[in-house]
């Protein structure tokens, strides 16, 4: 019996990141040998039906007729989204091609992009999409609607693409000696991924002692790896703060980070890490859970 080989999957759904999507997923696909599929999903539940509004106010046979031309309209926007959808698939296979990547397939699936991923998480190995779509797209303090729920839902890697496209040369590790946090570590010793990258091990703790402690067993974890150097720092204060201006200081490309590690309540409370990282950063985010 043959396993099939997870893929690198590319959300897209035509947005302004819709590029960008393609260009990170592409870059992965490429790096770590693995199939790239772009996926594409129609939603139509969003849809809102007039019949209602209507049903009390009209006569019999007038509410007829308006059902069939609803019925009629709502068959014709499907055909349209089907449509749209396969020309935006079609675009980004284009644009991927260019950059002469092998093994890439698309797939466009009818309901809810969560419904979707859960459904494929088995065939997964990195999931790309946008901080945003189309409806948020021009909500800078706002991330989109279906991304939380999305990395609740899926224990595979994702990462969150927030602006053009720039090829990796520096990642950094959002280091708190958390079960995700040591996975993160893990991952990048061990994925072709971040081969010959520049890694900085950042750990944002008010406990210098603590921070060192944390540190020093997994920076000796990463210079076990072939071709990889490692930078490690350690850092006071509020952690998203910290975090955003250590990538700027240091041109960092990625962060690698352990995502919603809090129970919902907390987040509610308190606000989520991981949404503050979201929202404040703009450089892409590949969240472990």
């Amino acid at each position: 019996m043959t396993t099939k080989q997870a893929q690198v999957f590319a959300c897209i759904d035509g947005s302004a990141l819709t590029e960008s999507v393609c260009d990170y997923a592409a870059w992965i696909s490429q790096k770590v040998e693995a199939p790239l599929k772009l996926l594409h999903t129609i939603n139509h539940h969003h849809e809102t039906s007039v019949t209602s509004d209507f049903s009390g106010s009209i006569g019999l046979g007038a509410q007829e007729h308006l059902l069939e031309e609803i019925t009629s309209l709502e068959q014709q926007q499907s055909k349209l989204k089907l449509q749209q959808g396969k020309l935006i698939l079609q675009a980004a296979k284009e644009h991927i091609e260019k950059k002469a990547t092998s093994d890439l397939s698309c797939t466009q699936r009818h309901g809810d992009l969560i419904e979707a991923v859960i459904d494929l998480e088995d065939s997964i190995r990195v999931l790309v999409l946008g901080l945003r779509g189309q409806v948020h797209e021009n909500h800078e303090n706002q991330i989109g609607a279906k991304l939380e729920a999305v990395i609740r839902s899926l224990h595979r890697p994702i990462l969150i693409v927030n602006g053009a496209f720039k090829t990796p040369d520096r990642i950094m590790i959002a280091y708190d000696g958390s079960p995700a946090s040591d996975k993160a570590v893990d991952m990048v010793a061990s994925s072709p991924l971040y081969k010959g990258l520049i890694c900085h091990l950042v750990c944002v703790n008010n406990n210098e002692n603590t921070a060192a402690k944390l540190l020093e067993q997994a920076t000796n974890k990463l210079k076990e790896a072939d071709n990889i150097e490692v930078i490690s720092a350690k850092l006071t204060g509020k952690a998203e703060h910290e975090l955003c201006a250590y990538q700027e200081k240091y041109d960092i490309d990625l962060t690698v980070m352990g995502a919603f590690s809090h129970s919902r309540l907390h987040d509610m409370l308190l606000g989520s890490f991981t949404h503050k990282m979201l929202v404040n950063t703009n450089k892409p985010l590949l969240l472990l859970r």
